[in-house]
């Protein structure tokens, strides 16, 4: 079973360096549900990674305020961890909840952007947009 956010918190709080961070960040990866190979698609690939990251993404049938569900996966071990910790915050809310989150908050309480490459950074960056970028078009 993957891990809430509120879990990872406590998690994170619970380390006292970014080395033992770093490693759960990885565990968190590999705990994600496997994306079937035919969902590593060019529709499901998210650019402005530096690594090869794809996340298929799914909204209820709920007009009034769907609820938003991805799967995620990436070749870089990190990465898959990234998405680990963006499932956590986003999938399963409604659009509306998704969209009222700011992921810099949850960033900088976990200190992820400053032990995250500049490049990591901006692939993070570009992985909430594009699901923001679908709770906004499901929002109308």
């Amino acid at each position: 079973m993957a891990a809430t956010l509120e879990e990872i918190r406590e998690n994170f709080s619970l380390l006292d360096d970014w080395e033992d961070r770093y490693r759960y960040v990885i565990e968190l990866g590999k705990e994600l549900e496997p994306l079937a190979d035919g969902d590593h698609s060019e529709e499901n690939k998210v650019r402005g990674c530096v690594s090869q990251v794809w996340l298929k993404t799914h909204l209820s049938d709920d007009e009034a305020d769907p609820v938003l569900t991805f799967l995620g996966d990436s070749d870089a071990l990190i990465v898959k961890g990234l998405i680990a910790i963006l499932h956590a915050t986003y999938s399963g809310k409604h659009v509306s909840e998704v969209l009222s989150i700011d992921p810099e908050v949850i960033f900088n309480e976990l200190n992820l952007r400053e032990h995250l490459t500049p490049q990591r950074s901006n692939g993070l960056r570009s992985m909430v947009e594009r699901l923001r970028k679908i709770s906004q078009e499901a929002e109308g």
